[in-house]
């Protein structure tokens, strides 16, 4: 059987995804949930880049006309793309980006977050510096940390969603943590890494998870809050900061924009 990719832009998890029973748990039941399957991973990220009335219901998804704009650097992002960002800000009350970062990897790491209330950029976290850190383990710490703001945007009677660009801190939260915790958090391929962080971070997404929503975002495109969310987490290792902290400077964005990326 061929191979397909599940592009899920409204569910209990948003992303591309290659297993239909992934799939199936993050749209099952959920209100106005919309995914389809396309032939190519190709096709699969541009369909999800766009609005889903751009192919659902079509045989396939919108051709990129010649010439037409492409993500091609940190500093340009496609028309598509930004407007499908746009559209998230809008969508949600709360909106928060992670990112993590590891100069080399395994080396010094830390943490960044971005978040977005009502369409405009509310709050900067950086920190969680490790010396000894990897890309993976600030990625998972960025990610409960945000995690730990949805819960309480949640408690507010808020709408929340989770942009992360690291695919494997969402499968580690959202996917694998299932059936690693079914066997007592073990696997037949040795050892868990960063089993305690995940730990910490799949429990308070499965308390939430049927009110949130946690997305995938492609790195280094030029969405605004996934760059910031970079710097933040490079600012952090500069700062050898070790604790989790708002970003005490004024928020101008092209100056935050000009620190150092990763």
């Amino acid at each position: 059987m061929a191979k397909k990719f599940y592009v899920v832009w409204a569910g209990r998890e948003t992303g591309i995804f290659t297993s239909w029973d992934v799939t199936k748990r993050a749209v099952d039941k959920y209100p106005q949930a919309k995914y389809k399957s396309f032939a190519t991973e190709a096709e699969a990220k541009t369909a999800f880049a766009q609005s889903p009335a751009n192919s659902i219901g079509k045989s396939a998804p919108a051709k990129k006309a010649a010439g037409s704009a492409t993500a091609t650097s940190a500093g340009s992002v496609s028309t598509k793309t930004q407007g499908a960002n746009q559209a998230v800000l809008s969508q949600f009350d709360v909106v928060i980006y992670t990112d993590g970062g590891c100069e080399p990897n395994p080396g010094k790491a830390g943490s960044g977050m971005a978040i977005y209330r009502k369409g405009e950029l509310a709050e900067l976290w950086f920190g969680l510096y490790n010396p000894n850190g990897t890309n993976n383990t600030a990625e998972l710490n960025a990610l409960h940390q945000a995690l730990i703001v949805a819960k309480k945007v949640i408690a507010a009677g808020e709408t929340v969603q989770i942009m992360s660009d690291s695919q494997y801190s969402i499968k580690c939260v959202c996917e694998w943590a299932y059936g690693w915790k079914a066997k007592n958090w073990t696997r037949k391929t040795g050892e868990i890494a960063n089993l305690e962080i995940i730990k910490q971070a799949h429990e308070l997404y499965d308390a939430m998870k049927a009110d949130l929503v946690l997305q995938h975002v492609a790195a280094h495109i030029g969405i605004e809050g996934n760059e910031l969310a970079d710097r933040m987490s490079i600012h952090a290792i500069d700062q050898q900061h070790k604790s989790f902290s708002q970003y005490p400077a004024s928020m101008d964005i092209s100056k935050i924009l000009g620190l150092r990326t990763g």
